[in-house]
């Protein structure tokens, strides 16, 4: 089976180096031809960390850096890099892990189970799940438009310039994976699909809307901080199954629900010491990383202040990641 998931494709993004900033958009550099600097380096007390460009991934990152760099010792390189290529990065010892995988089949049996050059590292603790969405008060108003085939009804509620006369069903940046095209074919809704480009330019769209009470209809997933500041509903497409995503132009079926992985270079696992202990054993909640994400995406406190401040006040769960 194939996840279909908030990932995104090979088209090669930034690469970082330095400390964690919070990125959104494209890059121009490609992780399988620029390494960091202190990836693999021997005899190095240092660790680099693969982030994703959406605000969860950084909370994780942001936390494992700090506690790496104040607790342990280390000094901690960052690479933004999308999920697929990253993989290829984290084969060849470019980066010594991924903090939050959202499924990637291909990729664990090529390298983990076939080439062995990558090893699990153990669950996030998050679950992930990706849907559709509406604003609450528009429930309020419609209680039946949570239902997906109810949706054609309320179309022109969510007909926008952009959409070519019909709703519009609004995605985020056009490089992750969605079903949503094949989705709207497959189910005959009367929907275009809208990319607003990025993470950061969707959340600034619903929170405009939000503001003006207006409809909408989104890809969404969870966890993520929005939903403090926008309370949405999920609409419920047709049940999900097992298998019932492996062919992306057939799919007509609801996104699962992921326990989000962490991966290890196995050479890192195995002779990475503390760094690499660590980050087995790094495991947050949800709640946790929505609070940190909070902190960096809307309370606008740099990566290194978020993480501060969330160590600061669970000194019980981050002790047991270092015993």
């Amino acid at each position: 089976m194939r996840l279909r998931t908030k990932t995104s494709t090979a088209l090669s993004t930034a690469a970082v180096v330095g400390s964690l900033v919070l990125l959104t958009g494209c890059g121009a550099a490609d992780m399988t031809r620029q390494a960091s600097p202190f990836a693999n380096a021997q005899g190095a007390k240092s660790v680099t960390l693969s982030v994703q460009s959406w605000v969860g991934a950084q909370s994780n990152v942001a936390v494992a850096q700090y506690l790496l760099e104040h607790k342990l010792g280390y000094r901690v390189d960052t690479v933004q890099v999308d999920e697929v290529p990253a993989w290829d990065a984290l084969s060849q010892g470019r980066v010594d892990a991924i903090l939050e995988d959202w499924g990637h089949p291909d990729q664990e049996k090529r390298y983990v189970d076939d080439k062995k050059t990558i090893t699990r590292g153990g669950g996030l603790g998050v679950t992930g799940h990706i849907g559709w969405f509406v604003p609450t008060y528009l429930v309020k108003q419609h209680p039946d438009i949570t239902d997906w085939k109810n949706l054609n009804k309320y179309s022109s509620l969510f007909r926008t310039a952009e959409s070519g006369g019909k709703g519009q069903l609004m995605d985020g940046s056009p490089s992750y994976v969605t079903n949503d095209k094949a989705l709207v074919k497959n189910l005959k809704l009367d929907y275009q699909v809208v990319f607003a480009g990025s993470e950061a330019a969707q959340i600034t769209q619903m929170k405009q809307f939000a503001k003006e009470k207006k409809p909408f209809l989104t890809y969404w997933y969870a966890p993520q901080w929005l939903f403090k500041k926008v309370p949405m509903t999920e609409v419920k497409l047709p049940p999900y199954k097992e298998g019932c995503d492996t062919d992306p132009a057939k799919v007509a079926c609801a996104y699962p629900h992921t326990p989000l992985q962490k991966y290890l270079n196995a050479d890192f696992a195995k002779r990475g010491g503390k760094a690499a202990a660590f980050l087995k054993k790094f495991k947050w909640t949800t709640e946790d990383q929505n609070q940190v994400s909070l902190m960096i995406a809307d309370q606008k406190l740099t990566p290194e202040q978020a993480a501060k401040k969330w160590v600061d006040s669970h000194a019980s769960t981050w002790k047991a990641w270092l015993s």
